[in-house]
């Protein structure tokens, strides 16, 4: 079967031969196209900054650049920005590619519904030795057998040097060279879908990275520099000429979505994007997504978002999702963080107080923060309501790349708190009716640390390692400019070495026990939870704090019955009756003899099933 999704820019193969190039570059008078035999030819100005040429003689394989041939930068070479393979990277030729050239097996897969999502965050760079898409194929088998249902590859987009975590991509169509060509990608989602998993892509929309971005000296246009962001002017969303812009990020969301046949997208950081149009961006990409490749197979947005926006995360009269099907629920993972590590500074400073609550909101109604006055951000409300949205609405975690690798040493979660508490957090998080994610390796409570990572050229590569050992200087711990340089370099190629997963330590203590208790829990999941969970409506869960670190939590599931959680998430234990129903799941440290008199150690998490819709 072959798949292609045609753009109205790029390089478009012809059927009976040929390719047609069009680059939009309202920012210059004239463009030249150069192809692999160094010939250069004249585009031709097809009105509103297009520039058009079709080439009989241009095929698959072919190699080309434009020349800017006016302005400033008179003489420039540039890539493609719509290139779907830059071989030579981010400053080198791009190359035509045929999409229909890859063979899809006739399956007939349709994707899964996102209540059976068991998500597995993964950067493809450090998953395995080999760094490359074959090296997670051969990991698909296993990832089934632990019980995931859908990866989650962090940013592929074409980036600058060897190694990435990917979001400073410059060439948003062409997965990164690193990693394999466009072909081993779509046999990476084929191989995964041939498992029964789901492939979603983290895609990044609120900015290009530093390095290799030529839209600036053509494109101008392409920024808004009404909106300042972290990384200068803002992607053009709302200002004169944003419909191109527009176009070219919906076109990207699917692109990945038809061609590579992704069944979903993670759009990165939304809060940083700056529009005031009507829809916003968001909003009009997510209306494209859901009535184009949505309508006929099941595809899944899931958002990140600092504001805690609930409006994006609304649903119609069929319970289906208008804009995003879920967010990354952020507070969940820095409450829980604050429970079983105990670190409290920075942003953790906000769920110190009270975290049992906090805890017992997040997983009764979603966000923590709904409108409330964050203290970390002086006051400011944060959050709107969100309690009427279905748990399916939000993604849970205990780690991910970001909240691992946003630390100076990349330590894990399992690296900061007891086994005892890490037992207790991941048997919370594994069979809570929200949608779980895990970050690679920590299933088996990798050694491996997550740091920050790059491959930037010598001058820039110097501002980002100075820049994020002065990010760390207004903590205590790193007030000592001796301290602070110890923090890895991000751009050292040991840096990346370290964060590799030794897959060797799954067949050891305590690892083994770890992923075997992950097994388990997915397991039970798939088996007790998961039949149950469609149809779930918001409101329909309550808490209960009965201590100071004692929560009781019970949601209605779809079919009627009634789940609950009772956890212990302290040192010290505690007095509290049993729920009712049947035991599905207790951690080690209690018994069905502790459960029955009311009595529950430190670190002790139980959950019961009621069958009926007795509460």
């Amino acid at each position: 079967m072959r798949r292609r999704y045609s753009m109205p820019f790029g390089a478009e193969p012809l059927e009976g031969g040929g390719v047609s190039f069009r680059l939009w570059a309202p920012g210059v008078g004239a463009v030249a196209l150069r192809l692999d035999d160094a010939r250069e030819l004249p585009m031709r100005g097809a009105g509103t900054g297009w520039f058009e040429l079709t080439l009989p003689t241009a095929g698959p394989g072919s190699r080309y650049q434009f020349r800017l041939q006016d302005g400033s930068n008179a003489g420039l070479l540039v890539p493609d920005p719509v290139s779907r393979c830059n071989p030579d990277d981010v400053h080198g030729a791009s190359e035509v590619v045929d999409p229909e050239a890859f063979d899809w097996p006739e399956d007939g897969w349709n994707g899964r519904p996102w209540e059976e999502a068991v998500i597995y965050e993964l950067h493809v760079g450090s998953f395995t030795a080999a760094g490359t898409f074959d090296g997670v194929i051969e990991r698909l088998d296993y990832l089934a057998g632990l019980g995931v249902t859908a990866l989650e590859l962090m940013p592929l987009a074409d980036f600058p040097g060897r190694r990435n975590w990917g979001y400073d991509g410059v060439l948003p169509f062409a997965p990164d060279a690193a990693y394999g060509r466009p072909a081993d990608l779509k046999r990476l989602v084929a191989a995964a879908h041939q498992r029964g998993l789901m492939v979603l892509l983290d895609v990044v929309y609120n900015h290009f990275g530093p390095e290799g971005n030529y839209l600036h000296a053509y494109a101008p246009d392409f920024f808004n520099p009404r909106h300042a962001t972290p990384w200068g002017a803002a992607i053009n969303f709302d200002g004169e000429g944003s419909r191109t812009v527009r176009d070219f990020f919906i076109h990207n969301a699917l692109y990945w979505l038809e061609e590579y046949q992704f069944d979903g997208l993670r759009l990165d950081a939304i809060h940083a994007i700056c529009d005031e149009g009507t829809p916003d961006i968001v909003e009009e990409l997510g209306a494209a997504v859901r009535d184009g490749p949505g309508s006929n197979r099941h595809i899944h947005l899931v958002l990140e978002n600092d504001r805690n926006q609930a409006h994006y995360l609304a649903r119609d009269e069929s319970r289906r999702w208008r804009y995003g099907t879920a967010q990354w629920n952020d507070d969940i993972h820095h409450v829980l963080h604050v429970l079983a590590s105990g670190e409290d500074d920075g942003y953790y400073a906000d769920y110190a107080d009270a975290p049992t609550r906090l805890l017992g909101r997040c997983l009764a109604e979603g966000f923590a923060y709904q409108g409330d006055p964050s203290p970390f951000r002086d006051g400011e409300l944060r959050g709107e309501p969100s309690g009427h949205l279905p748990p399916a609405a939000f993604v849970d975690f205990l780690q991910t790349h970001d909240q691992i690798g946003n630390r100076a040493f990349g330590e894990r979660l399992c690296h900061l708190a007891s086994p005892a508490a890490m037992e207790a957090v991941t048997a919370l998080l594994l069979l809570a009716p929200q949608p779980p994610m895990l970050f690679m390796g920590e299933e088996f409570a990798a050694a491996q640390p997550f740091l920050f990572f790059c491959d930037f050229g010598p001058e820039l590569a110097n501002a980002v390692t100075e820049g994020r050992r002065r990010e760390f200087a207004r903590f205590a711990r790193f007030a000592d400019p001796a301290t602070r340089a110890l923090i890895p370099d991000p751009n050292a190629e040991a840096t990346f070495a370290a964060c590799v997963l030794d897959w060797s330590a799954v067949a050891c203590a305590p690892h083994n026990e770890v992923l075997e208790l992950h097994r388990r829990l997915l397991l039970l999941r798939r088996q007790w939870i998961v039949p149950r969970l469609a149809g779930m409506d918001g409101g329909s869960a309550r808490f209960t704090v009965l201590a100071e670190r004692v929560l009781r939590v019970s949601w209605r599931l779809g079919d009627g019955s009634v789940l609950s959680l009772s956890a212990n998430l302290g040192e010290q234990a505690a007095e509290a009756p049993a729920a009712d129903g049947s035991l599905v799941f207790a951690t080690s440290r209690v018994d069905a003899g502790m459960l029955a008199a009311g009595h529950w150690p430190g670190w002790s998490v139980a959950w019961h099933l009621l069958e009926g819709g007795a509460s």
